[in-house]
């Protein structure tokens, strides 16, 4: 009789949580897993295999609760610039997490899906590809100070206690039709920068009008390359590290095989879809993970570049029932 194995997924709400666990659940592969997810303030949609259990993760009580009987933890829960809620949740709740998981009878595996804020991304200067190895840098804020707490905080306990964990590190993640709106001058953006607010409302407006595109500068004047990943292929990483050996007590980059480039973003949208584009300058600088170690380690291969993530995200048509909703700035 095949073991039946028990993932607890925290976040289970947000798009990485739902696309995970829709994937899983309907894998004929993972037909012996079953999904527990712990909600906070919303609500998963009851389904065959799926547990749903409410409770905040800085709440020991909780976290013991829906820990009992998991073999694997799947790590999502976060928040971004909310100073009053991120010490809660990213240290005292990994804390409790990890805690309860090295004494479980149970426990197999953490893993962690981890940010390439902790290495500063896009506001620090990287001359070389940004490798697992680099040095925790955060820039100012509690969200990026969280994602250097948690990975330290995780590779603490490969040491204390020799705790079976990864860490997926990913960049800014992308699904429906989020790339589309991370180019908007209007106030409907998604995340960062809001270039409302670095051309002024007057030009924004216009710009927003006419569908222009912007196209980052760094100090220099050139065309700056940030890192992204579709859920789809972030997704696609955490089901090869889990229950995988080959992960244990590892990082791993989890990003497009290049960078978007934002200028070659403009040339292609003016290409296929006709529209305008307008250099923005901007304090933020070029940077590139390297995924070269999830390749070789993981056997990942992400599948969607910046064309196809383009394009994606230009076609999505929102059904009524899909609103909008940014539950988090980015």
């Amino acid at each position: 009789m095949t073991e039946i194995i028990r993932v607890l997924v925290t976040g289970a709400t947000g798009k990485v949580g739902r696309t995970f666990i829709e994937r899983l659940l309907g894998d004929p592969g993972y037909s012996h897993f079953v999904v527990r997810g712990l909600c906070h303030k919303r609500r998963l949609e009851p389904r065959e295999r799926l547990e749903i259990v409410q409770g905040s993760i800085s709440d020991l009580p909780a976290v013991a609760a829906a820990l009992e009987g998991v073999t694997h933890v799947v790590h999502l829960a976060t928040c971004k610039e909310t100073p009053q809620e991120i010490m809660d949740v990213a240290v005292k709740g990994l804390f409790w997490l990890l805690e309860t998981c090295r004494v479980s009878p149970t426990f197999q595996q953490f893993i962690l899906i981890g940010g390439d804020a902790a290495v500063g991304h896009f506001v620090y200067p990287h001359p070389v590809p940004v490798t697992e190895q680099q040095k925790h840098s955060a820039y100012p804020g509690c969200y990026a100070l969280s994602k250097v707490l948690e990975e330290s905080m995780l590779a603490q306990y490969y040491v204390q206690y020799g705790l079976n964990g990864c860490c997926l590190r990913a960049p800014w993640i992308m699904e429906k039709d989020d790339f589309k709106y991370q180019l908007s001058f209007g106030a409907d953006v998604f995340g960062g920068p809001r270039w409302l607010e670095l051309v002024g409302a007057e030009k924004a407006a216009g710009y927003a009008r006419t569908n222009t595109i912007p196209v980052m500068l760094d100090a220099q004047g050139e065309p700056v390359k940030r890192n992204f990943v579709h859920v789809d292929d972030l997704v696609s990483a955490m089901l090869l590290a889990l229950d995988n050996p080959r992960a244990r007590q590892q990082t791993f980059n989890i990003a497009m095989d290049e960078p978007v480039d934002y200028a070659e973003v403009a040339s292609y949208l003016a290409e296929t879809r006709g529209l305008p584009a307008v250099g923005v300058p901007t304090a933020y600088h070029s940077t590139w993970l390297d995924n070269t170690k999830a390749k070789f380690l993981l056997g990942w291969r992400p599948q969607v570049d910046l064309k196809r993530m383009v394009d994606l995200a230009w076609d999505y048509e929102r059904a009524s029932d899909d609103a909008r909703v940014i539950w988090y700035p980015g």
